[in-house]
């Protein structure tokens, strides 16, 4: 496995192509300056030992040693040894609600931007226990398998939006009987589910039903809730800029809310509890509490281990290409000039 240190370093391979460039422009602005001067012919006989070739081995010379130093710099490290360490953890999967109402702002700086954030605070709290992600609307989608990598989990969790659905709606239901795939570990005794949503249920009576089947496999839902009972319009943006409010088909502004009820029933039901996730401090702080709780599962994961610079490898290449950009002249080598690889004597 490979690592890299600095990566911020890989910009600077931008100056490669603009180099290339460079050197395909002057080579046109001085082939047009030569003929002002005098024609091809006169130029080869007044410049013989001139190599129309050696200008681009020079260039690719600077290239590679340029490329090879910025490597260097990057410094890519290899993990030489592979070893298996023994953890300990639960299970635990976060059904994210994308549906249009979560863009709703009764909570800054919307409801789905205080989910993500939500999540991503967990996560932060979390040692060695397995987490996976689901994303729902009106379906749900498998956003992220379980998996102890927790940046792969941030990076997904910020990538979600409310367009990544097409079906709308809240399918609670849907989220739920996802969820029960996810845990592929017979032995786990302890597997959450935690739902984020503003509990707009459009499938309140299936909702519940998937719910006990979770109970018959061993998982505790949890509910959190996002938003305020008192709601809000659904603004619609472009560019940033809000342009009008969702409206109903009978061109009403439509406020949704948080259903708190739907969220402690489902909970309820699911030997969960409901989180008020208005304040992420302190919800955090709660599940925290809850994890630290439950029986942790011991489970095998293997790693990398003992990483070795290799950067010197790099550099060494990047000075070998540099002193041969260095000594490498613009005129004919006489050896070369004598084999005619390149068919140049014919011009003389």
């Amino acid at each position: 496995m490979i690592q890299f240190d600095e990566k911020i370093y890989f910009y600077l391979l931008a100056i490669v192509p603009v180099m290339v460039l460079a050197f395909f422009f002057f080579q046109i602005w001085k082939k047009r300056a030569q003929r002002q001067f005098a024609d091809s012919r006169l130029l080869r006989r007044l410049a013989p030992n001139r190599s129309s070739f050696k200008s681009a081995v020079k260039l690719i010379f600077l290239l590679a040693g340029l490329t090879f130093l910025i490597i260097g710099l990057v410094n890519p490290k290899i993990g030489t040894k592979l070893e298996t360490v023994k953890r300990e953890g639960v299970d635990i999967v976060f059904a994210v609600d994308v549906s249009k109402s979560m863009l709703a702002e009764d909570i800054a700086p919307n409801r789905l931007e205080k989910s993500k954030r939500l999540v991503s605070e967990i996560i932060n709290q979390l040692a060695s226990d397995r987490i996976g992600i689901i994303a729902y609307a009106g379906q749900a989608y498998p956003q992220l398998p379980i998996t102890t990598d927790y940046g792969a989990a941030k990076m997904f969790l910020q990538s979600m939006n409310t367009d990544m659905l097409s079906s709308q709606g809240t399918a609670i239901d849907a989220a739920i009987e996802l969820a029960s795939t996810y845990y592929n570990d017979d032995e786990q005794t302890n597997r959450v589910l935690f739902i984020v949503s503003d509990g707009e249920d459009h499938s309140e009576k299936s909702t519940i039903a998937a719910v006990d089947l979770a109970i018959e496999n061993g998982i505790r839902v949890y509910t959190i809730g996002v938003g305020k009972p008192k709601g809000a319009p659904i603004p619609i943006k472009r560019n940033g800029v809000v342009e009008s409010l969702k409206k109903d088909s009978q061109g009403e502004v439509v406020i949704t809310r948080l259903n708190e009820a739907v969220l402690s029933e489902i909970a309820d039901e699911g030997n969960g509890e409901y989180i008020d996730g208005s304040n992420t401090e302190r919800a955090v702080e709660y599940i925290k509490e809850e994890l630290n709780q439950m029986d942790k599962k011991e489970f095998e994961a293997k790693q990398f281990a003992e990483y070795k610079d290799q950067f010197q490898w790099f550099l060494g290449a990047a000075f070998l290409f540099l002193f041969l950009d260095i000594f490498v002249l613009d005129r004919k080598t006489q050896w070369l000039k004598k084999l005619n690889l390149f068919n140049e004597s014919h011009y003389e």
